[in-house]
């Protein structure tokens, strides 16, 4: 198996109709090429990430609500534009994309993922990309060269990966009153990225603070999602539940727990009683649908 699969096709149209002039590595802006971006959708594996619905177009995948397209010429950044779901006031079908690019040699960084207020996405280069608020999200993205030397028509078909990895808090026991929400932090990973290797950019790890909006007496489940420094990476984390007030009223640490990219790693274990209570875990060694923990 790859060391992660391919989960989004990307069907990508080049057409060229200028007139054809020699190229010397960068950029002809006297001649400008039609370029037509078709995002045809999602074809997500539930086995390999269960969080996911299978085959999804990307209009239906609530997991992303924006695509960004852009193209680079060595540093510079010659197109750039991104479509959110919610506002169609730059097109006509999500994941459809018009421009024009010069003749010349290209980079294409597309990448879909989801963006929120609280947790805006910002692509730099074709190496430097990140999420700068409070959370990062499902992220997929493709970066490969696109070379225009003249007026013929170029068609081009790529696929998008998947390259998080996800963490699952689940508790085996019934949240308590006070509860609000459950910190998890990460010692390793981050929430920036190279495009092109799929791979961290910060290994430093973050804290992740999500709403814990569960009744009184139910389980939980948290979600968070890191990018990590290698295809497979070993952390602690860290497991607080907090009142209104930011208080920790449980904490527990789980060491050396293993990641993978477009894996799930799921951590359970009584969150809500039993505190005084330490407890050993166990690690599913076998990397399948996702990785299971006891704590």
């Amino acid at each position: 198996m790859k060391d992660f699969m391919k989960t989004a096709i990307f069907a990508i149209f080049v057409v060229a109709c200028s007139n054809e002039k020699e190229i010397n590595n960068p950029v002809n802006n006297n001649a400008m090429v039609p370029v037509r971006v078709h995002v045809d959708g999602f074809n997500v594996a539930q086995e390999d990430f269960p969080l996911t619905r299978a085959a999804q177009n990307v209009a239906n995948y609530n997991g992303v609500n924006a695509v960004t397209l852009a193209f680079y010429n060595g540093s510079d950044e010659v197109y750039k534009v991104t479509q959110l779901k919610a506002d169609n006031s730059n097109y006509t079908t999500f994941g459809n994309f018009s421009l024009s690019l010069p003749l010349g040699n290209f980079t294409m960084v597309v990448t879909a993922y989801q963006t929120k207020d609280s947790s805006p996405f910002v692509l730099t280069s074709p190496t430097e990309a990140a999420y700068t608020g409070d959370h990062s999200f499902d992220t997929f993205v493709k970066t490969q060269a696109v070379n225009i030397t003249n007026t013929n028509a170029v068609d081009i078909s790529t696929t998008l990966d998947r390259i998080v990895s996800c963490l699952n808090v689940i508790s085996t026991d019934g949240k308590t009153a006070g509860v609000t929400n459950v910190r998890m932090t990460l010692s390793a990973g981050g929430k920036s990225f190279n495009p092109t290797t799929g791979l961290a950019t910060s290994n430093t790890g973050f804290a992740n603070t999500v709403g814990n909006n569960v009744s009184v007496g139910e389980t939980s489940s948290s979600i968070s999602y890191l990018f990590l420094a290698t295809n497979e990476q070993t952390m602690n984390v860290t497991i607080e539940t907090l009142n209104a007030d930011g208080a920790v009223l449980f904490s527990k640490t789980v060491n050396n727990v293993s990641f993978k990219r477009n894996r799930v790693t799921k951590l359970t274990g009584a969150m809500y009683t039993n505190q005084g209570v330490s407890g050993a875990f166990q690690v599913e060694t076998g990397w399948l649908t996702e990785n299971d923990v006891e704590f």
